[in-house]
């Protein structure tokens, strides 16, 4: 009777594991389906005075922001609030050069520049915070 006992605890188990995993698999579907894809500057593409793009704007985290420029002018680099508000690439940072990148929100503050000469300071950057 014991043996009995335990199989069916082990059997039961078993089954708020497999419910526990589609749970999960569930909820990261979910996440991917509420995520919104956004242009970043609309049909103006990565450009100049982009900066107030996000105005009105509300993000999320997992998101995507897809970036459209030409390759040969511009490029996009992910920096701090600091590379953001000096309008300067850290060390080690992350440039996007496709012309056509992808990059997904993290919660919070994300911040984005041109790093080529002048662009920035001409409103090539975005700070967008998603919740």
């Amino acid at each position: 009777m014991n043996s009995q006992g335990r199989g069916s605890a082990r059997f039961n188990i078993m089954q708020v594991v497999a419910v526990l995993l589609l749970l999960c698999l569930m909820a990261v579907q979910l996440e991917y389906v509420d995520a919104a894809t956004y242009t970043v500057g609309d049909s103006r593409g990565w450009s100049f005075k982009t900066d107030k793009w996000p105005n009105g704007k509300q993000f999320r985290a997992g998101d995507v922001l897809i970036f459209n420029y030409d390759s040969t002018l511009h490029n996009v680099v992910a920096v701090g609030k600091g590379g953001y508000s000096s309008c300067t690439t850290p060390r080690g940072a992350k440039v996007l050069t496709s012309g056509k990148d992808r990059v997904k929100l993290a919660r919070g503050q994300n911040y984005f520049i041109c790093s080529f000469p002048g662009h920035c300071e001409s409103g090539m950057k975005v700070a967008i915070n998603a919740v």
